[in-house]
């Protein structure tokens, strides 16, 4: 067996990419948290202010026999708006900004490549603003916030806001769900 990998994601409400990342193949485990901040052991009330500097994320851990972290990349993109600073659709503020949180070099040339190739795509008539970061220290968000959406799928935001994603993703990438 390979040795796992983690990566760090920001693309909005954790929320949402936990929902998408847990029903890919190869990927192990995710952890709704937060990271990018100041404030130790942040609370989600406080992180919710935008004044701790932290974005809400999932700390996705793959095996990387089965899925690259290129194909997680490509997952991510397809999964929020990458040219929307500081918001994904009515969330806003600094903690739903887009970002990855790099753990190595190799993690970050990735990041880097990957936003790069996205860019020469021409998919999106804005620039991309998404935040290459080194990972500082993650903090696990409360338990009710992990695996949210399984616990409440008739939940209006899972229904309107999650649903949809799903959707997509598994009409996008078939191979590997």
């Amino acid at each position: 067996m390979s040795k796992l990998q983690k990566i760090i994601l920001a693309g909005g409400c954790f929320w949402c990419l936990e929902a998408v990342f847990q029903r890919i193949k190869g990927v192990q485990k995710i952890v709704s948290g937060y990271t990018g901040g100041d404030l130790k052991n942040p609370s989600y009330r406080e992180v919710c202010t935008g004044n701790t500097g932290h974005a809400e994320v999932v700390e996705v851990t793959f095996d990387p026999e089965v899925i690259t972290l290129d194909r997680i990349f490509d997952v991510f993109w397809h999964v929020h708006n990458p040219t929307t600073l500081n918001r994904q659709g009515a969330d806003k503020g600094t903690q739903y900004r887009s970002a990855i949180f790099y753990s190595s070099p190799e993690q970050k040339q990735a990041a880097l490549e990957s936003i790069k190739n996205l860019q020469s795509l021409g998919i999106y008539s804005d620039p991309i603003v998404t935040e290459v970061a080194e990972l500082g220290v993650f903090y696990p968000a409360e338990d009710y916030h992990q695996d949210y959406y399984n616990q409440h799928p008739g939940e209006g935001y899972c229904q309107v806001v999650i649903n949809p994603k799903l959707s997509k993703i598994n009409d996008l990438f078939k191979d590997l769900m």
